[in-house]
C-alpha cells in the first residue's frame, strides 16, 4: 500500500539549511504533528541542547510530547527547514526503520530550494537519506557521518548520525556532530 507523505514541507524563506529525513514513522508513534514526531527520537532534544544548553527545552515531560509551537517559532527564527528525500512510499514493515521502506516518489529537491533564497545547506541524518540526496545531485561521493561533500557550487551537503535511539552513538556525541554542522552553517558561535 502506497503511503503519501502526511506533512507539508516547513521552508521559512530565511532558511540556511534544510533537514532531509527518509519518511515520518507510522502516525501511531507521533506525539506531534511535525517532524521528527516520535517521542523517543532525540532530535529536538539534541537541539535544545545545543542552541539552549538544556535538552527538554522542547519537551512537554507532563505530556510525553514535544513543544511544536516553540519548535516552529524558534525554527522560523533561526531560519531552519525541513522535509523528506521520499513524498510517497510503501512499508514493507509496519515500522520507522528506513531499511524497510520502498521508495515510490522522490521529493524534487531543487523545488525546495527555490523558496529559500539563502539556503546553502542540506543536512540528512541517516543513510536512506542521504544516498536519496547523493543520487539526486549525481554526486559519486557519499559522505559517511560526521562529514560533509559539495553538492555544487554553494551547496553542501553535511551527514549527521541519525538522531534515533537506535543508533548506537552516545547523546553527547550526537549533541557534537549537530553542533559542529550549526557552526559552518551559521558561521558564528550561536550559544544562547
Amino acid at each position: 500500500m502506497v503511503e503519501y507523505h502526511p506533512l507539508k514541507p516547513f521552508l521559512p524563506a530565511n532558511a540556511k539549511v534544510l533537514f532531509l529525513g527518509s519518511f515520518p514513522p507510522p502516525q501511531k508513534r507521533w506525539c506531534m504533528d511535525f517532524f521528527y514526531p516520535n517521542f523517543i527520537n532525540d532530535h529536538w532534544r539534541i537541539e535544545g541542547e545545543i542552541w539552549f544548553g538544556d535538552r527538554n527545552h522542547f519537551v512537554d515531560l507532563e505530556h510525553k510530547a514535544f513543544k511544536k509551537d516553540e519548535i516552529v517559532a524558534f525554527l522560523k527564527e533561526r531560519g531552519i527547514a525541513y522535509f523528506d528525500t521520499a513524498t510517497a512510499v510503501c512499508r514493507l514493515k509496519d515500522n520507522a526503520s528506513d531499511a524497510f521502506l520502498e521508495i515510490v516518489e522522490h521529493t524534487d529537491i531543487e523545488v525546495l530550494l527555490l523558496q529559500m533564497p539563502f539556503c546553502h545547506a542540506i543536512a540528512t541524518t541517516g543513510e536512506k537519506a542521504t544516498t536519496e540526496v547523493c543520487a539526486y545531485f549525481n554526486t559519486e561521493t557519499v559522505p559517511s557521518p560526521n562529514s560533509h561533500v559539495s553538492l555544487r557550487e554553494g551547496l553542501t551537503l553535511y551527514r549527521l548520525p541519525s538522531s534515533s535511539r537506535a543508533y548506537p552513538l552516545a547523546f553527547e556525541k550526537k549533541v557534537e556532530a549537530y553542533r559542529k554542522m550549526f557552526e559552518a552553517v551559521f558561521c558564528l558561535d550561536y550559544r544562547i
